[in-house]
């Protein structure tokens, strides 16, 4: 489970970056490589959204112990 821990950490951290460069130059670096909305930009933005969930367990997991 730890390397599907750190692999969704690596992603969550790219959709991070992807959103600072959203705010800081209005570069959507997603919708620039695969398109406006088309079926793989929403994987990718669906891949992020459900990376940072395992993120949320992986921080409650170390509450606990």
């Amino acid at each position: 489970m730890e390397t599907i821990q750190k692999i969704a950490l690596v992603i969550t951290i790219i959709g991070a970056l992807n959103w600072g460069l959203i705010a800081l130059f209005d570069l959507d670096l997603v919708a620039t490589l695969f398109g406006e909305m088309t079926m793989l930009s929403r994987i990718v933005y669906g891949l992020v959204g459900i990376c940072g969930l395992v993120n949320i367990g992986i921080l409650f997991s170390h509450i606990d112990q």
